[in-house]
C-alpha cells in the first residue's frame, strides 16, 4: 500500500517503513505524528483519488531526527557593473519514519 501525502507545500510517494526527510514541523524526537492531508491511496489496482484529499485516510510516521541539510552557496553577479553577492543558506528539517497507512 502506498500513498501520496501533501506536508510544507510538497508532495511525497510513501510507502509503510520508509523514511523522508520533509520540511521543518515542530514536533519532539520520538513523538508520532499523524499526517492526515491525504491526496491519493493505492493498494494493487485499487486507488482512491482525493478531491482534494482522501476522506477518513491518514498516514501514522514517528520522528526520528530534526536537523538541516549541507550549506548552499548563493551567488548573484552582474556583469561588467562590479556587482558581487555571496550568501550561504541551509534549509531545516525533519527525518521521519512512515509507521503505517490506513485508508
Amino acid at each position: 500500500m502506498y500513498a501520496v501525502i501533501k506536508t510544507g507545500g510538497k508532495q511525497y510517494r510513501v510507502v509503510a517503513g520508509e523514511k523522508l526527510k520533509i520540511e521543518q514541523i515542530p514536533a519532539e524526537v520520538g513523538a508520532e505524528i499523524t499526517i492526515d492531508q491525504i491526496l491519493m491511496v493505492g493498494e494493487g489496482e485499487s486507488v482512491k483519488i482525493g478531491a482534494p484529499f482522501v476522506a477518513g485516510a491518514s498516514v501514522k510516521a514517528t520522528v526520528l531526527t530534526q536537523g538541516r541539510h549541507d550549506k548552499i552557496k548563493v551567488f548573484k553577479m552582474r556583469r561588467r557593473k562590479h556587482y558581487r553577492k555571496q550568501q550561504g543558506h541551509r534549509q531545516n528539517y525533519t527525518e521521519i519514519r512512515i509507521d503505517g497507512i490506513s485508508a
